[in-house]
């Protein structure tokens, strides 16, 4: 937005009206004991010119070609109509409703959103979002203690592969809380229930599918935590959601609580960021939902209104009171997501999570066809699979980033120590028939060179 300075006829009478002599005077409260922060290495200012050619050069340098990497970020199609009516100023500029009741359209949006998730995710309510998907992991645990008094356990099982990177966020909020994750056996990329185990637990995460790309048995998980007392959070990708069962449909009674990131609706790669995270749970656990609800209702004279309500959190309410301290919503990529998803539709989503299933099936199976790569693990994968290449798989991706422009997966290694040959690689509906034979191919090249070089 434009910047208009104030001139000095401008300072010298608002300085007037307050009562002090310069600007100066504003901050003899701060203790001259407090030194100012020494600025004399801070480079000197540069022009608009210069700043824009250095960020230009900057920007060029994240232009690739295809694009093989998942891990939580997907490169999908997002139609020109989500972000042209996204990027509106009245979308664009606002950050939340504070002031709610002045603020039907958004508040629309938001209910929009939330109606979206939970009939997509199977679950009763949704909230508006928080930062990411591993805050909202990191929420979804929190939230789980709080509705599982009955069990005393402060004991979280971390069933099969789920994402890393969320429980690295996770671990970090919850730590301090006295809240411990247990990760389940990882050894064959998903989790086998010992029926038999017989610690407590008091909550119970599943990812599906889970990190490695993997299908989870989310139903006789589902059911052996009831046997446990113990709640189920699920964490989804929303877009497989138009082809894969509900979490609210796992097991005979449903998941608990289910959270994700909501990149994969109309939200670009951008080099790893921004996005936002969901929150959905069962209407019996909304009074422990953090965040926004937005509610639907009519005023005296019959007319449709919408209103926060629920407001959970410490900005709202006492802080003692607040299910969190910290979340907060991504109102303009939820607005995007909310665009996105009305466009789409189910059926369109459906599209691309069946498409993007079909093209990893034809890049893995060309792979393995050929003798030098094999699946990482046996179990079925949806959209993403982990690849053994016979060789270390993070010196293959930098090769082929710098050979053939071809960013061409996760190195799994930098995750898991003992994956170092790993590759994690996802082709989504993006990709073309002559995107995916050309990646065969430099990747089966690439592998061979090194493995005879070894």
């Amino acid at each position: 937005m434009p910047f208009i300075p104030h001139t000095s006829d401008d300072v010298s009478s608002m300085l007037q009206s307050i009562g002090v002599s310069n600007v100066e005077d504003l901050f003899s409260e701060i203790p001259s004991t407090i030194e100012r922060a020494d600025l004399s290495s801070v480079p000197r200012g540069i022009t608009e010119m210069e700043m824009l050619r250095i960020l230009s050069e900057r920007a060029k340098k994240d232009e690739i070609g295809p694009c093989f990497a998942g891990a939580g970020s997907y490169d999908h199609h997002i139609p020109a109509a989500v972000w042209d009516l996204a990027s509106r100023g009245e979308y664009l500029t606002p950050y939340t409703p504070y002031q709610a009741e002045a603020s039907q359209g958004t508040l629309q949006v938001l209910y929009e959103f939330q109606t979206m998730m939970s009939s997509l995710t199977g679950m009763d309510v949704a909230n508006a979002s928080v930062y990411d998907g591993g805050s909202g992991l990191a929420e979804a645990i929190l939230m789980a203690v709080r509705c599982n008094r009955r069990n005393k356990s402060r004991k979280v099982l971390i069933c099969g592969g789920v994402n890393p990177f969320y429980l690295q966020a996770a671990n970090t909020l919850v730590c301090g809380q006295g809240i411990e994750l247990i990760q389940g056996d990882l050894s064959q990329g998903t989790y086998s229930i010992d029926l038999g185990e017989a610690d407590e637990i008091c909550a119970v995460v599943v990812q599906q599918p889970n990190f490695f790309g993997l299908l989870e048995d989310i139903d006789e998980i589902c059911d052996w935590a009831r046997t446990k007392n113990a709640l189920v959070i699920a964490v989804v990708n929303p877009m497989t959601l138009a082809v894969l069962k509900p979490p609210g449909e796992w097991g005979t009674q449903g998941a608990d609580i289910c959270c994700g990131d909501g990149q994969p609706l109309g939200v670009p790669m951008s080099s790893g960021g921004p996005s936002f995270g969901f929150l959905c749970t069962k209407l019996q656990h909304v009074r422990q939902l953090p965040g926004r609800i937005v509610g639907r209702t009519a005023d005296s004279s019959g007319d449709l209104g919408y209103t926060l309500t629920l407001q959970a959190r410490e900005q709202h309410i006492r802080r003692a009171k607040a299910t969190s301290n910290i979340c907060t919503n991504q109102g303009l990529l939820v607005t995007a997501a909310t665009i996105y998803m009305a466009l789409m539709g189910l059926r369109g989503l459906g599209n691309v999570a069946s498409t993007c299933h079909t093209n990893t099936k034809y890049v893995v199976d060309r792979l393995c066809k050929s003798g030098q790569v094999e699946t990482t693990y046996s179990a079925p994968y949806f959209h993403e699979c982990a690849l053994d290449l016979k060789c270390d798989a993070q010196v293959v991706c930098d090769s082929l980033l710098r050979e053939e422009s071809i960013l061409a997966g996760y190195p799994l290694g930098k995750s898991f120590p003992g994956l170092q040959t790993s590759l994690l690689v996802c082709s989504t509906e993006r990709r073309t028939q002559g995107e995916m034979d050309q990646f065969i191919g430099a990747l089966l090249n690439t592998c061979e060179s090194f493995c005879r070089g070894q």
